[in-house]
């Protein structure tokens, strides 16, 4: 008995592992890992993915505009982008398709110093404003100045890049468009010059999800997409559930996510994100779309199915 158990184990060391039944997806985010991605994280790191036999790989872009081009030429499964940029990218031909949502609110504001010059919107007339992507934050500012009498001609534009936050420390302008609220405002109060965030929701601009995920249009009937959002939902549920938990989770391969701003972002991000990421509101989405086409931003508005669905 002892050498025909031998002979088996021997044997079995000689065969190839077994395959592996859990289907490979990948998925493109949009910047660095950061408390935005809780849900994906979370459902990697607590064996979620896992019981969804989903084999999940997270894989953060060289540069961040590539995500959804890619997934439209078939090059990855799925991407974490954003609805205004969805719009615009479906208008220009781009064959996407918003299929979830993990962020289900504007997270971008306009930023100024708490204690500085500008105390209301109207403030902002003859002042440097600072952004980093032209064409969706340009519309929102001029939205939010149309509301006191104002246009873009009233303020200058500068180009900051991503360096929101410390632009408006040097002094180089006296406030930013495009900094999103769960983060630059954290990042100011730690550096002991707090800021004051005017929300575009409430001047005019259409509610919108902020981080959606999508995938090629032709590509819908995938079985692995349901199982995904599924696994988002359940995801969404501990973090809410657990959020000591799930912090655990979500910084256990990332120990430089350990820190006092990325705390400070989790707490302010976790009641935005969408608690059925499937669900898709096609009444939102078509008035978000009715205002890019008369901010001129896409030639006009398309049909709601034409660029996002709800998976069954």
């Amino acid at each position: 008995m002892h050498r025909l158990t031998a002979a088996l184990l021997a044997a079995a060391l000689l065969l190839p592992p077994a395959a592996s039944a859990h289907d490979k997806l990948t998925i493109l985010l949009d910047w660095f890992v950061n408390p935005d991605h809780a849900p994906l994280v979370v459902a990697q790191q607590a064996g979620i993915f896992d019981r969804h036999e989903l084999l999940v790989d997270l894989v953060a872009p060289a540069d961040p505009n590539d995500p959804p081009k890619l997934v439209a030429a078939g090059k990855a499964d799925v991407a974490v982008s954003y609805q205004p940029q969805l719009h615009v990218q479906v208008a220009q031909g781009l064959p996407l398709r918003r299929i979830g949502t993990l962020v289900a609110t504007p997270l971008n504001s306009l930023v100024v110093l708490r204690d500085g010059p500008v105390k209301s919107i109207a403030d902002l007339k003859g002042r440097k404003i600072g952004y980093s992507v032209g064409g969706f934050e340009d519309a929102l500012l001029r939205s939010m100045l149309e509301q006191y009498g104002l246009n873009l001609s009233d303020v200058t534009l500068v180009n900051v890049n991503f360096a929101l936050s410390p632009s408006i420390f040097a002094g180089k302008v006296d406030a930013t468009i495009g900094a999103f609220r769960n983060f630059e405002l954290n990042q100011m109060d730690i550096a002991g010059k707090p800021g004051r965030a005017f929300y575009p929701e409430e001047y005019g601009v259409p509610l919108y999800d902020e981080l959606i995920l999508v995938a090629q249009s032709g590509r819908l009937q995938d079985p692995r997409l349901p199982r995904l959002l599924d696994a988002l939902e359940e995801a969404v549920a501990m973090l809410h559930n657990r959020p000591a938990e799930s912090w655990a989770a979500f910084v256990k391969d990332n120990k430089a996510l350990d820190d006092d701003l990325n705390r400070r972002a989790w707490k302010d991000t976790l009641p935005r994100f969408a608690p059925s990421p499937r669900a898709l509101d096609s009444h939102r989405y078509a008035r978000f779309a009715g205002y890019l086409a008369k901010q001129g931003l896409i030639p006009k508005a398309l049909p709601v199915a034409d660029y996002a669905v709800e998976l069954k």
